[in-house]
């Protein structure tokens, strides 16, 4: 496991819009592009193993800004195909603040970054006392019918509640916004409040702009 000592200051940056990464949760990812493949490489060197994802904000200007909060995720799993691209799989290991945009060679974009605030994001699997999986699961199977998915029900009601709530946060099909907010949240608590919020009020229509208020 990763401590905090072992965290770098200076972080690469993967700006993949609507793609979440909590901590303790997996994102499989598909590398392509030369320059992240070369990303890919640079990271596999260091000891960390770590590539920080980051939603990008939209924006008038020239060069894409970022949001503030991204998460950091560990490289556990590489594959390699016959054309040279990478399935890869990111262990999330904490949430980070960017800081300012490092300039060099690189072809990616770097940043320097502060763990300061997240130090739960380190620890054991969070609880949370006031979850009530009966409640939140006829919610979501009401979620899941009205946009015609399917789920694995005995996974979902065996999961435990951390995993359930991030597992679901990052697999359903929210606004980056939306995704940016379920990323923020403090405790797990309020990233399930927020999500329970997000099914809700995409079961009545609501726009996006009335959840964040």
């Amino acid at each position: 496991m990763i401590q905090a000592a072992d965290l770098p200051d200076t972080l690469a940056i993967f700006p993949l819009p609507g793609a979440l990464l909590l901590p303790r949760a997996r994102l499989p990812l598909h590398i392509f592009e030369p320059r992240y493949l070369q990303m890919l490489e640079d990271a596999l060197k260091t000891s960390e193993r770590l590539i920080g994802m980051a939603q990008p904000c939209p924006t008038r200007g020239e060069a894409e800004t970022l949001h503030a909060i991204g998460c950091a995720g560990r490289i556990t799993q590489f594959s390699e195909t016959e054309d040279g691209r990478y399935m890869i799989t990111l262990s999330g290991v904490s949430r980070f603040r960017i800081e300012a945009e490092v300039s060099g060679f690189t072809p990616y974009r770097r940043c320097s970054v502060s763990w300061t605030s997240f130090d739960r994001d380190l620890g054991r699997c969070e609880p949370d006392p006031q979850f009530d999986r009966r409640a939140f699961l006829d919610l979501l199977e009401r979620f899941l019918n009205f946009r015609d998915l399917s789920a694995d029900w005995d996974a979902l009601k065996e999961a435990d509640e951390e995993l359930l709530i991030n597992s679901l946060s990052m697999m359903l099909d929210f606004d980056l916004e939306e995704k940016q907010a379920l990323l923020e949240a403090p405790c797990l608590a309020t990233r399930r409040e927020t999500l329970t919020t997000l099914i809700e009020f995409a079961l009545r229509g609501g726009s996006q702009e009335e959840i964040l208020q």
